[in-house]
């Protein structure tokens, strides 16, 4: 089922982070410290002018304008930097698969910001033979933690756990493949020293390797989320009090179709809808 974001511009991610993973299931196995694929220089220049397109641009400014913070005409909005690669964990990682990478592309992701001040993630996919925006959310995420893993580690990859909404960076320490944390909650998943990458693959293994179409967890009706021992839950159709985005042609975004068109399905859920919420900020 496809969820369409609503007309009208406001707060809007399109959160893996209440919704489980589309995992095939096998035996885990050793995983090899092989990073993801990287999009193409091509690839991030066309998301960027994307990014950069008048259309965009004008969406922008209402979107920025949603709550009088500032008027749509006085928005001047601007993307700042290049795309960046967004990477979500991999299913096949979790399903142990061997040699599988940790993470896999999700979207490209460019930094937005207003005249006066606020922030916005634009995620662009790649749609037949164009790059286009699908979604607008607030904050900086994306870019944020691109920067942030590249000091930490350089030439790691920074990829995000959705489903506690955790960012990470994975790469070599010292001879050693590690995760290290980014985020809070990150630290609050592997500790703030990280953990080696076949510990962290027992845990994402452990959390998630059961939740597959039609298992028990799916059956009990627990399909959109899940609960982790310390009793914390997400839900499925959790919505926070968000408000959507509209694309830049005018029409609304079909968020779930548009990621999925660009191989980006991993987190929309076993019913493969989009779940929406307001984006957390977890910093420091």
């Amino acid at each position: 089922m496809t969820r369409h974001l609503p007309r009208h511009l406001g707060r809007a991610a399109l959160a893996g982070s209440a919704a489980t993973l589309l995992l095939g299931l096998v035996a885990p196995s050793a995983v090899a410290d092989s990073g993801p694929a990287a999009p193409s220089a091509a690839s991030r220049a066309a998301a960027h002018r994307a990014a950069e397109a008048p259309g965009t641009l004008d969406t922008l400014s209402r979107f920025f304008a949603r709550e009088g913070a500032v008027s749509r005409a006085a928005a001047d909005p601007r993307v700042e930097g290049k795309a960046v690669p967004v990477y979500y964990l991999s299913p096949a990682f979790v399903a142990g698969e061997k040699g599988a990478p940790v993470a896999r592309l999700e979207f490209l992701a460019s930094k937005a910001v207003s005249s006066d001040g606020q922030e916005a993630s634009l995620w662009t996919v790649e749609r037949g033979r164009s790059w286009q925006v699908v979604n607008i959310a607030t904050g900086d995420d994306e870019t944020h933690y691109a920067r942030v893993g590249a000091r930490k580690l350089p030439g790691g990859t920074v990829f995000h756990e959705p489903q506690i909404n955790a960012w990470y960076v994975q790469g070599d320490v010292r001879g050693h493949a590690r995760v290290l944390p980014l985020d809070k909650d990150a630290r609050r998943a592997v500790g703030a020293d990280g953990a080696s990458l076949d510990a962290y693959r027992e845990r994402v293994h452990e959390a998630y390797g059961d939740k597959l179409p039609g298992s028990a967890y799916e059956k009990s009706g627990k399909a959109g989320g899940y609960e982790e021992k310390a009793g914390r839950a997400e839900k499925a159709g959790r919505a926070d009090g968000h408000e959507g985005a509209s694309a830049p042609s005018g029409e609304p975004m079909a968020a779930a179709s548009s990621v999925a068109g660009a191989g980006a399905l991993l987190a929309l859920g076993l019913s493969a809808a989009a779940v929406l919420r307001r984006r957390r900020r977890q910093r420091g």
